[in-house]
């Protein structure tokens, strides 16, 4: 059967990855609809930018809450108190949020259920991921099999950056017609700025270094 008739869940944060993906399954699927986390993020202009985007593209959305998760792991992402830093001698960044993927996709995939879907969409990555163990192709794939088990259904879970680093990412986007968009109405920046963000946290920084090498080469090739 054609996916073109089918349904998915996009596990939807408003990002670069996610914001990509999003354009990904809209070509993939018959209906695409949203899921967004309120797990009480450092900066609510996260939801904010997840809502506009799928309002602008007519795109059933979602926000569930998940605060719990603020209270059981602090990080960078849901303190002000914790410095955004890059993680040093093996250690994970200060920025990793303990089970949130495994819960994301855990809800996603009770939504998914709920709503008639088969398919769970999200932009985890293993090539350019910082370390996070829950973004890794033997945590998704296991969990996917563990998700079939535990709800019995016969659920997806596609992935499609998850081999792609930045500058295939933006490639992708591009590929999609969709760079422009992702470029400026996405928020990737740990500062909670939307677009080419605040241009000095490690986020931003591997997205433009990304943006960048994708435009040199793309100017070689013409």
């Amino acid at each position: 059967m054609s996916l073109k008739n089918e349904k998915a869940i996009i596990v939807f944060s408003g990002g670069q990855d996610s914001t990509t993906c999003l354009f990904w399954a809209l070509e993939q699927f018959k209906e695409v609809i949203a899921v967004t986390f309120d797990y009480g993020q450092r900066h609510s202009e996260e939801l904010k930018v997840a809502s506009d985007i799928a309002e602008d593209l007519n795109i059933e959305h979602h926000i569930l809450d998940m605060t719990l998760l603020n209270q059981l792991a602090p990080n960078a992402l849901t303190r002000d108190s914790i410095e955004v830093e890059e993680g040093k001698d093996g250690e994970l960044p200060s920025t990793f949020v303990e089970g949130r993927n495994l819960l994301f996709f855990s809800f996603a995939a009770i939504a998914a259920s709920q709503k008639g879907a088969k398919h769970i969409v999200t932009g985890v990555c293993e090539t350019d991921y910082s370390g996070y163990p829950d973004c890794r192709d033997a945590f998704v794939k296991s969990l996917n099999v563990s998700l079939n088990l535990g709800i019995g259904k016969d659920f997806v879970i596609h992935t499609p950056l998850m081999w792609l680093d930045k500058k295939e990412t933006w490639k992708l986007a591009d590929d999609l017609g969709q760079l422009n968009y992702v470029r400026d109405y996405t928020l990737t920046c740990y500062h909670g700025i939307r677009g080419q963000g605040c241009g000095e946290c490690p986020a931003c920084k591997l997205r433009r270094a990304g943006l960048d090498q994708y435009r040199r080469e793309k100017e070689r090739e013409l």
